[in-house]
């Protein structure tokens, strides 16, 4: 019987997706659930909320609490964290280049290395130099990963990413959505999403 499967959806802005990607591939190998790493992008589901920024610029009481709560969560982890200055960061191209590894199989160590280069050591993830040497760190020749994640066709792959999340409900990251199609908001969620993802798999007692 294959592993079930559960979608994990992230943006390279946001915080609680750092936190998220830094324990979701453990904990989904521990559950026995096969995760599908989904790169999306929350500006347009922003502006479709009438936001210019990220929630935690608009609301800086609701920022400030943020920042200290990702502190935390980073020093449990034993997670290097950093404020990016500026932030939100645009992770445009971090997002094409996260589709193009996934499909060249080392997507988790890429999104990893990219949100450990920008929430770990402050690091421009706009800047397509940061990228190939996050590239060519993990073994992989930067020059055409980077080409493929330029293509036509992982352009549209990570609009239709957006526009899919989207139609899902989508309104933040990370979220995880099972093949059910429940949707979880969270990194506080991704515990309750495995399980989810568990029980729709055990099998049903027949009375």
């Amino acid at each position: 019987m294959s592993r079930p499967s559960l979608d994990f959806w992230f943006e390279f802005a946001s915080t609680y997706s750092y936190v998220a990607a830094m324990r979701a591939g453990d904990a989904a190998a521990r559950a026995g659930v096969q995760l599908r790493w989904r790169p999306f992008l929350l500006g347009p589901i922003f502006k479709a909320q009438g936001w210019d920024s990220s929630p935690f610029n608009l609301y800086p009481v609701k920022g400030r609490y943020m920042w200290r709560d990702i502190e935390r969560l980073c020093a449990e982890l034993n997670a290097p964290f950093r404020i990016p200055d500026p932030f939100p960061q645009n992770g445009l191209n971090a997002a094409r280049a996260a589709l193009a590894a996934i499909e060249q199989g080392f997507g988790e160590d890429f999104v990893k290395a990219v949100y450990l280069a920008e929430f770990g050591e402050g690091r421009q993830i706009s800047d397509a130099a940061v990228i190939g040497e996050i590239i060519t760190r993990l073994g992989h020749d930067a020059e055409s990963v980077l080409e493929r994640a330029q293509s036509d066709e992982i352009k549209a792959r990570l609009r239709s990413n957006t526009e899919e999340g989207q139609a899902r409900g989508l309104f933040g990251a990370p979220s995880f959505v099972t093949e059910d199609g429940e949707l979880f908001w969270g990194n506080d969620r991704l515990d309750q999403a495995l399980a989810w993802t568990q029980r729709r798999q055990e099998p049903q007692v027949r009375p």
